[in-house]
């Protein structure tokens, strides 16, 4: 199995360069030569080449009409000029917060304050409020579709919209990928009937231009696995639909589970072509003191992938440790042998360490080898330094800042980030 190469960063700068072009050459990750901030981008080939007629069309002509109105209703009127200030001051980009397990809004009060502070006006910043608490046992595909739905009234009430960005923490990182599934319209120009040989074929989401997807800690790979195992007092948590979806037990014993389902396009949905419409993916994860959600499983990678990273953070951005682009690599659709439903079925009925083990390691190559077909943006954080490291989980989002402040050069690089990618240019991105 190739693996992608993956450049590597130590330090951030605001010059934009032209990054280096995707290779699936090479079967390791190795260091970048350079360390600029526009290498976070993940590039695809033509994914703009029809941006007027096609990308954001819809949020363009909203755009467009309010400005027509604005002058019409002002014309001959001294007011007209402050009409047209007053429009230009709409937000044009909604960024979507989207909790974790037992999680509500206020999760992301000091994260949404310094959001808006650095990124200004014509970001809408919105945490999602339809499944706090408790909703967030009823299943990863029930609370997707309720987010789904809540993203879609926000965006028929701010008609000045033209992009869309998610911002998510842990579980809520699966959730916005199964609700981006919900909301995805493909571009009709490149799609057809039968999977794409690229997932990254442009579309819009919620029928606007998508930008940035960004996860912190979220367990894309489930929550158990190889060296990777819930702390017995955390495990009781993960109950209900969602539970049984995390560690992969979900559904018949022949049938895939949720999580490899959505590393791929299938009847459920266009999981990775709504991924791919992204011009940017990043992972955040915490390389260790996490207990709820793992190194591996929030970083997309199998365990040779894992390298220490050096100490030190990057500067301006306390914990963060490494920065690496991986761009696609070029391989088949994840499938579900006979070999896993049996393993599956093992898992089910007698959930031993060594049938537990044995399931998610089929399962977990199976996963990465879908979604590394899209590029990504790792970035690793570490709390080791701090005196409570043991609250990485929530260091990384700042959940009360009281307690989890570590994490406030987390959420500068992640706001960082994005107004980067909101002024880069559409066209020409590879």
């Amino acid at each position: 199995m190739p693996f992608a190469s993956c450049r590597r960063f130590s330090t951030i700068s605001v010059t934009r360069h032209n990054p280096p072009p995707p290779s699936s050459s090479s079967s390791s990750c190795s260091p970048s030569p350079n360390s600029s901030y526009s290498a976070f981008s993940s590039h695809r080939p033509g994914r703009y080449s029809n941006f007027i007629t096609f990308s954001g069309l819809k949020g363009i002509w909203k755009h467009h009409s309010l400005k027509a109105q604005a002058m019409s209703t002002t014309q001959g009127d001294l007011s007209s000029s402050t009409a047209m200030i007053n429009l230009e001051d709409k937000p044009d980009h909604l960024l979507v917060l989207v909790h974790g397990i037992m999680g509500s809004p206020s999760d992301w009060t000091y994260c949404e304050a310094e959001l808006k502070r650095r990124l200004g006006k014509k970001f809408l910043i919105y945490a999602s409020s339809c499944n706090m608490y408790a909703k967030t046992f009823t299943g990863i595909d029930g609370a997707g579709r309720r987010l789904a739905d809540e993203v879609t009234e926000v965006v028929k009430k701010a008609d000045s919209l033209t992009k869309i960005s998610f911002l998510s923490h842990s579980l809520g990182g699966l959730i916005a990928r199964y609700a981006i599934a919900v909301l995805y319209t493909p571009n009709v120009d490149t799609y057809t009937n039968s999977e794409p040989s690229s997932p990254s074929n442009g579309g819009l989401i919620a029928g606007l231009e998508a930008i940035n997807f960004i996860t912190l800690a979220t367990p894309h790979l489930g929550v158990r696995g190889k060296k990777q195992k819930i702390a017995p007092p955390i495990a009781p948590i993960f109950t209900g639909q969602t539970g049984s979806q995390l560690f992969l037990t979900d559904g018949e014993a022949d049938k895939p589970p949720l999580l490899l389902r959505m590393a791929s396009d299938c009847d459920e949905g266009k999981f990775l072509s709504a991924l791919g419409a992204f011009r940017c993916r990043f992972l955040y994860a915490n390389v260790s003191y996490d207990h709820m959600v793992g190194w591996r499983t929030s970083s997309i990678r199998r365990e040779e992938e894992l390298v220490k990273p050096t100490d030190g953070s990057l500067d301006g951005y306390e914990h963060i440790v490494n920065v690496e682009y991986c761009p696609p690599v070029l391989s088949e659709s994840p499938n579900f042998p006979s070999e896993a439903a049996e393993a599956k079925e093992a898992a089910q009925n007698d959930p031993s360490t060594q049938n537990t083990v044995e399931y998610h390691e089929i399962m977990e190559d199976e996963m990465i080898r879908g979604l590394q077909r899209l590029g990504w943006t790792k970035v690793d954080v570490s709390f080791h330094s701090v005196l409570w490291p043991f609250f990485a989980h929530y260091n990384i989002q700042v959940k009360n800042e009281r307690f989890h402040n570590a994490g406030a050069g987390v959420v500068a690089h992640v706001a960082d980030t994005i107004k980067q990618q909101d002024s880069s240019p559409c066209i020409g991105v590879n």
